[in-house]
């Protein structure tokens, strides 16, 4: 099936959606008509002039062809000097090839409700609004620009902004030597979905109220240098200002406040204090790396600050982000018929040694081994990730020793399962995933059941879920246990 068979019907798709969408936002309250965020439109005076089609005498009505398999022909436009019958997809890609600089992106419109009634939050939706992407990476005087800038509009927290994803510029002075400052988003280590020395900012927000996937990933405001050599390569980044996670205030989603002792939302939210001075709460990240035939061993080194809120200042009433020293290492290549990893991380909380401060996190040894395979046996184009997760606090005796009477304690070890189930369907146009994270120690349940499919090689629609199942208030998963949701999002690239 054709792009131009198949667009129309997704519009018209589309359009149902939205009217769908609209009965349900009657519950909430009104929402801001003014949208700064729409994709381009042509402005009316120089909209193209659309081809005048006169209907034939009744009586001389010829016979209509048979209508195609998923609907009308895309709409065609005819400019003057160009050649007639083109889609307005390639109308839009005649007008980007015209720009001085290359310009690509997407754009999307999401909406997610929740499953649950949460007296915390007055609001029926966790995810409800239209994105449009804009990137670019132009190449000139050997630097390589890149930009991305998102032009977002939410509808459930009734605001719009500008997100800026990337605005870097990368070059080599030396042939051994990469360099790359800006905004950028930043990874490295083994784990699927679970991270010990990727100490790069995450998006938990949007993890949990079903954005795409590559929003977990915070940008970072730093410089990175990477140096390769016959025998080993090295990056290391420096970020002048700490940039921390984007993590659950109560703002969109409900949380276990400890202070309170409850489940809290809008009417608790977190106040941080973080660190904001420019080379002074700075951080440094290392890696050295190697490949030994079809494995590849890795070192880490980070200082800095735990990423998401470890501490508390009872005076100012609110959490903050003690200073974290971190040392691991990982490794990753062929086991058996798939493809095994293993890291380790030690956190040395650095503002609690002794770890006999309640108002400071305990140090830990972090661990995390997988294994991934296909199983064509069982079904074609199906496989299989499993992942086995440890915390282990350290000084945990001072720990108990130092909280406040009838203060629940927090394990010595935490163990969590991941398993990952993957399945590619119809020429792999189709992706069933489900990801579900399993707290060992805690009882409890993240589940991440996911479809994506390519309707054409520009529009995308895709789903999920986020629910989270558990018997405790305060553990990792169940206090989001009021946010579970289902979400839909269409997508059209350019």
């Amino acid at each position: 099936m054709t792009d131009r068979n198949r667009a129309p019907m997704m519009a018209l798709l589309f359009l149902v959606f939205l009217r769908a969408s609209s009965g349900a936002a009657q519950e909430e309250p009104p929402l801001p008509v003014i949208v700064p965020a729409p994709a381009e439109q042509v402005p009316a005076e120089e909209a193209p002039p659309l081809p005048e089609i006169a209907a034939p005498p009744r009586e001389q009505e010829p016979d209509l062809p048979p209508l195609p398999e998923m609907g009308l022909p895309e709409a065609s436009v005819s400019l003057p000097g160009e050649p007639a019958g083109r889609s307005w997809s390639q109308y839009l890609d005649s007008r980007l090839e015209r720009l001085p600089i290359p310009l690509h992106g997407f754009w999307e419109v999401r909406a997610g409700p929740r499953l649950v009634d949460d007296g915390t939050q007055s609001r029926s939706f966790t995810l409800g609004e239209s994105r449009l992407r804009l990137e670019s990476d132009p190449f000139t005087a050997g630097m390589q620009f890149g930009l991305k800038v998102d032009l977002l509009h939410d509808f459930v927290v009734r605001e719009s902004r500008i997100e800026l994803r990337e605005a870097n510029v990368a070059f080599s002075p030396v042939p051994f030597l990469d360099v790359k400052a800006g905004r950028q988003i930043l990874t490295w280590g083994t784990g699927d979905l679970v991270f010990i020395n990727d100490l790069f900012p995450k998006d938990y927000v949007s993890f949990f109220i079903g954005r795409d996937v590559e929003y977990l990933k915070a940008p970072s405001d730093a410089v990175k240098v990477s140096v390769f050599s016959h025998y080993a390569n090295l990056d290391v980044v420096y970020t002048p200002r700490f940039d921390p996670d984007v993590f659950v205030t109560g703002k969109r989603l409900s949380y276990f406040n400890p202070l309170l002792g409850r489940r809290a939302g809008q009417d608790v939210r977190i106040r941080a204090k973080e660190p904001n001075r420019w080379f002074r709460d700075d951080e440094v990240a290392v890696r050295l790396y190697r490949t030994f035939d079809s494995y590849e061993v890795a070192g880490y080194a980070y200082r800095g600050f735990w990423k998401s809120p470890a501490g508390v200042d009872p005076a100012a009433g609110k959490f903050t982000f003690p200073r974290l020293d971190v040392l691991g290492a990982s490794g990753r290549g062929p086991v058996g018929k798939g493809i095994g990893n293993v890291e380790f991380g030690w956190y040395s909380s650095r503002d609690d040694h002794g770890g006999d401060d309640a108002l400071v996190r305990n140090s830990e040894w972090r661990f995390l081994l997988g294994y991934g395979q296909d199983l064509p046996r069982i079904a074609p184009e199906f496989s299989v990730g499993v992942q086995y997760y440890l915390e282990h606090m350290m000084d945990h005796g001072a720990y108990g020793r130092s909280l406040p009477p009838g203060q629940d304690a927090a394990d010595e070890n935490r163990h969590t399962l991941t398993l990952r189930l993957t399945k590619l369907l119809l020429n792999q146009d189709l992706r069933l995933e489900l990801f579900t994270f399993y707290g060992l120690s805690d009882d409890d349940v993240h589940l991440r059941p996911h479809f994506g499919y390519d309707i054409t090689d520009r529009w995308q629609i895709d789903g999920g879920a986020n629910i989270f199942i558990g018997d405790e208030d305060h553990t990792q998963f169940a206090q989001f246990e009021r946010d579970s949701n289902v979400y839909l999002g269409l997508r059209y690239s350019f």
